[in-house]
């Protein structure tokens, strides 16, 4: 966990993307890397995190991992629900920061259309296909984009945040197997939708 998903969240979505107190804080993908900004978004004291996905599941694990409010945008229009949080009566205002955290083009176009004029968007999600920025609508409203690849700079702030008891990392495993059964757990983290699987852990035994 602190190899991989908890700085890349943190490094790449919370830092990049300049989360300050009191900031409305906008989490596109709720997997393990959202989960991981949405822990590390906590640690700077935003005045809400949403946390917006398709799966019930990922959104019911994402309220545990500090998420104030959850959206299925399958159901309830996410830039809605962020600008009655933000009280603008003119329906113009939106989220401070962003972290797209899928890698999808239709997650990186909802990730930008939630931000505030100023505000920042933080793309964590490995994109393998192209992706349409639409300058013909967003140049005027002054924004910043961010992209990167982890270099896990922060692991050693982050181990000492989970000493502390500031993050913890075990809420990310969520199925335990044996050696012996490594066909059953790829199956079930492959069926993470159904299975709610986040991380699974194989091990020889308990003793070890």
């Amino acid at each position: 966990m602190l190899a991989d998903i908890l700085p890349t969240g943190y490094e790449v979505g919370v830092l990049n993307g300049n989360v300050r107190p009191g900031d409305l804080v906008a989490v596109v993908g709720a997997g393990p890397v959202g989960l991981a900004a949405i822990a590390g978004a906590q640690l700077f004291s935003p005045s809400h995190i949403v946390a917006i996905d398709l799966s019930d599941a990922r959104l019911e694990a994402a309220k545990h991992f500090g998420a104030d409010v959850i959206v299925n945008n399958s159901r309830e229009d996410p830039l809605r629900v962020i600008r009655d949080l933000t009280g603008d009566l003119a329906g113009r205002l939106g989220a401070d920061v962003s972290i797209e955290a899928v890698g999808l083009p239709a997650t990186f176009e909802l990730a930008v259309k939630l931000v505030r004029p100023g505000g920042r968007i933080a793309n964590v999600g490995v994109h393998g296909a192209p992706v349409t920025l639409h300058l013909e609508d967003e140049w005027m409203r002054d924004l910043t984009i961010t992209t990167g690849l982890v270099d896990t700079s922060s692991t050693p702030t982050l181990m000492r945040l989970v000493t502390s008891g500031q993050i913890s990392a075990k809420p990310f495993i969520t199925h335990h197997f044996g050696l012996d059964e490594w066909d059953e757990a790829y199956d079930v983290f492959s069926r993470a939708a159904d299975t709610g699987a986040l991380k699974v852990v194989l091990s020889r035994g308990d003793d070890e």
